[in-house]
Parts: C-alpha cells; sequence; structure tokens
C-alpha cells in the first residue's frame, strides 16, 4: 500500500474494534485517553484507523478495556489459515 491511499483495513477494524468495546463500558473517548495518558484527538484517530496503534499501546488499551489483545483481531482471517484451507473447511461439512 502506497501513502494517499486512506488507512490501512486492518487498523481500520482494529480501531472500529477500540470503539466498540469502549461504548460497550460506557467509556467517552476523553475518558479512555485520560487513562492512557494521550489526548482523546489521538483516540478518535486510532478509532478511525487514521493512525497505527502500536504494541504496546494495544496492550495497554486492552487491559484498561478488559478485553485479551486478541479482541481488537477478532473477525479478521487468520492469516496462518491458507486460503485453501478455509475453502476445504466448508465443504467438510
Amino acid at each position: 500500500m502506497t501513502r494517499g491511499e486512506g488507512p490501512n483495513p486492518i487498523d481500520v477494524h482494529v480501531g472500529l474494534r477500540v470503539r466498540l468495546r469502549r461504548k460497550a463500558l460506557g467509556y467517552s473517548q476523553e475518558r479512555l485517553a485520560e487513562a492512557l495518558d494521550l489526548t482523546f484527538q489521538q483516540i478518535q484517530k486510532y478509532e478511525r484507523g487514521a493512525n497505527r496503534i502500536s504494541a504496546s499501546t494495544l496492550f495497554r488499551i486492552a487491559w484498561v478495556l478488559e478485553v485479551p489483545v486478541g479482541y481488537f483481531f477478532d473477525g479478521l482471517d487468520d492469516p496462518a489459515t491458507p486460503p485453501e484451507a478455509a475453502y476445504a473447511a466448508a465443504y467438510d461439512n
């Protein structure tokens, strides 16, 4: 992906999962930002996928939002599973 193409779809997905969990807990962006010692503008950028979340920050977000880090990747295809395996599994049932 080159510059100017917009946010990476994975960053957007992770950001949406942060937003989903934050709202489920009734946290404002300001409250989450304060807990992480960030600005609410930074949380907005993370949630839109405009800024990538570093591994250490994602770990801290998971801790504050009380979910495992893997929660943010739920719904994405597992890169360790080759596409052929998914195709075969669909016809095994």
